[in-house]
């Protein structure tokens, strides 16, 4: 079962991959430095640093799926 408390949604409008909310900080909207190729080889197994721009906070990306993001880290309480 896919703990949900280490899931984050997640959007792809116009090739950008963005987040209505950091988890860490709040901000609002950010572009993650991401492309859409980069979530099928997660998804298939390959593990990904991902540094939030706003906060400079950093989790590693276990899983994708046409939704949400699979972190290691507990993002939601």
């Amino acid at each position: 079962m896919i703990p949900f408390n280490q899931t984050w949604p997640y959007d792809i409008i116009m090739n950008d991959i963005y987040v209505h909310q950091c988890p860490f900080c709040q901000a609002e909207n950010i572009i993650l430095p991401l492309k859409p190729k980069e979530l099928i080889s997660i998804h298939e197994g390959k593990k990904k640093l991902l540094v939030f721009p706003c906060c400079s906070n950093r989790i590693t990306l276990l899983d994708t799926d046409s939704d949400y993001l699979l972190a290691d880290t507990v993002l939601r309480h």
